[in-house]
């Protein structure tokens, strides 16, 4: 595959069981899940162990455990699809998965506490290598929007700097790049990350540390509610997450992987699903430097299955019974008409200046969030059918920065908005 062609893939929710599926593990199960995925003409999948079932015992890391990933890993290779593996599971579908020896009497700061950032980098680095020999193998991702831990509005955040933060996370890459040297490792954080002006994951952390930068596009965070359904904002979502995090990269051509984007109802009905899909893929293809887009999620959550937000039963590209809805045959067919081609989007030569306070800390970040200056500009230039980037405040005057980036038009949220 060549280096500007584009993945497609989704993220793995078992049609039996859901992410509770580790405690039952049924490889036949698992190989039909993965039949009706490759279906869709994906090429790869995101997949998620629950980190108390791997690693119970700040020493224990289970090998039958680790094995059964490993089984699935091989079987989706069976199907053409390769595996990128998030380690530290953590939260998923509003529930939270910590292990007995960070919580309760066993109380500890999982960013900080020595003891549990060794154990963390046991975990990972034992996941990697255990996956190091694998062709299909991408690479680790340290653990899905972990960030929602060290802040509100988590009821119980493990409270931490920036700067330990950052620290953190290169530990925990480092550990990943241990286990599996050269693969693709990185980290991924829920919009907060862009938005939140006390979140300390920040946007240089998410756009200059590992191997690419992860965004993660929901437009039930205000940006639906506001702009509407079929609003130039909530179709362009996930787009405008891409350019926003390329102001902050160091590497004018970064790789960036929508990692995670979903159609969540009812702010998108099920009727709309297939439409809202379409715009956003498209939306985001018109991003260069995109590496690839990975759906949520594979299958719908069962019925069967207690207290989760109702939006969470209705995500799947296919049904519970391996059926493929409306969004799913969108998918698909963006699939079937990428096949083959390279992805060569014209640069985005108008910049909207972003001002977080702070380049390394973002204070002022909030101004990015739906309803916020910035995001607010960047939908009117949207609309007004620009096709507008991101630029730090502090790189608006740099010639060199400007011209590596082929951004030859700088505007400011205020003129945008006049």
């Amino acid at each position: 595959m060549s280096p500007s062609a584009l993945r497609f893939g989704a993220n793995y929710t078992p049609s039996q069981g859901w992410f509770h599926h580790w405690l039952d593990f049924d490889l036949d199960s698992v190989r039909a899940d993965l039949d009706s995925i490759a279906g869709l003409g994906l090429d790869h999948i995101r997949v998620f162990p629950l980190w108390p079932l791997f690693q119970p015992n700040r020493t224990l890391i289970r090998p039958r455990a680790v094995d059964q990933l490993v089984q699935l890993a091989d079987a989706a290779a069976e199907r053409g699809l390769d595996v990128n593996v998030d380690g530290l599971q953590g939260h998923l579908s509003s529930f939270d998965f910590l292990p007995a020896w960070t919580r309760t009497w066993h109380r500890r700061n999982l960013f900080t506490d020595p003891e549990v950032v060794q154990g963390q980098a046991e975990y990972l680095r034992t996941l990697a290598a255990a996956l190091a020999d694998r062709p299909n193998f991408i690479g680790m991702t340290i653990g899905n929007e972990i960030n929602q831990f060290a802040s509100g509005p988590h009821p119980d955040p493990d409270r931490i700097t920036p700067g330990q933060a950052g620290s953190w996370l290169r530990t925990l890459l480092d550990a990943c790049e241990e286990g599996a040297p050269g693969r693709l490792h990185l980290h991924a954080e829920y919009d907060a990350a862009w938005y939140q002006d006390d979140q300390p994951f920040t946007p240089a952390h998410s756009a200059r540390i590992g191997a690419m930068t992860a965004v993660h596009s929901w437009v039930f965070n205000g940006t639906a509610q506001k702009h509407g359904r079929t609003g130039v904002a909530t179709e362009h979502h996930a787009a405008y997450l891409i350019e926003l995090s390329k102001a902050w990269a160091l590497d004018p051509h970064r790789p960036v992987w929508l990692q995670e984007v979903g159609a969540p109802a009812p702010l998108v009905p099920a009727e709309h699903a297939a439409a809202f899909t379409e715009a956003t893929v498209a939306n985001a293809l018109d991003c260069e430097d995109v590496w690839g887009v990975t759906w949520w999620c594979s299958h719908d959550v069962s019925r069967s299955l207690a207290d989760f937000p109702e939006l969470e039963y209705s995500l799947g590209l296919l049904t519970n019974d391996r059926r493929i809805k409306p969004a799913g045959r969108a998918i698909e067919g963006i699939v079937g008409r990428w096949r083959g081609k390279e992805h060569r989007p014209k640069p985005r030569t108008t910049a909207l200046v972003v001002d977080p306070g702070d380049d390394d800390t973002a204070p002022a970040r909030s101004a990015c969030a739906p309803g916020g200056a910035f995001f607010e500009a960047f939908a009117r230039l949207t609309a007004e059918g620009a096709r507008p980037t991101a630029v730090l405040a502090s790189l608006s005057e740099d010639k060199e920065h400007l011209a590596a980036r082929g951004i030859t038009e700088v505007i400011t949220p205020d003129e945008a908005l006049a």
